[in-house]
């Protein structure tokens, strides 16, 4: 039913994703599908914001996002599935529609935390992902 999954992941929250993570394996192995693995650093916002960090700052970032995230994978979800593992730049909800846009994902999966009184029902980023996304959209509550 569905070739391509996309698998948004916040490694600040690594407690958070494993009911998600085991979803999305589960479906991925049913339906034979390829698992994308994502996870954002989120944009520093203004230039002014930026100049206080070093030059090399996000390239540093987005290297160990990237060890962090296949070793994250890696134990969650074993070896058995085919994961494309991705990092990307942006603000969080915008840079998952992004993707699952660019790759032709057919399904996403993510994780949503207990929400609080402000965002009730869904996280920012998944009620965005939700009310946006071309794709279907499947939340699985921690």
């Amino acid at each position: 039913m569905y070739n391509d999954i996309l698998l948004p992941i916040d490694l600040t929250h690594r407690d958070t994703q494993a009911k998600a993570v085991a979803t999305a394996a589960e479906l991925a192995r049913k339906w034979n599908a390829r698992l994308h693995v994502l996870t954002v650093v989120p944009d520093l916002g203004s230039s002014l914001v930026a100049s206080y960090f070093p030059p090399d700052f996000e390239k540093k970032a987005m290297a160990s996002a990237a060890d962090e995230l296949r070793t994250f994978a890696d134990q969650a979800i074993g070896g058995d599935i085919p994961v494309q593992h991705i990092v990307s730049h942006g603000t969080i909800y915008s840079e998952i529609m992004r993707y699952a846009d660019k790759t032709g994902c057919d399904l996403i999966v993510m994780a949503s935390h207990r929400p609080e009184l402000k965002d009730y029902l869904l996280g920012p980023n998944a009620a965005r992902v939700v009310r946006h996304a071309n794709q279907s959209v499947l939340v699985v509550r921690d």
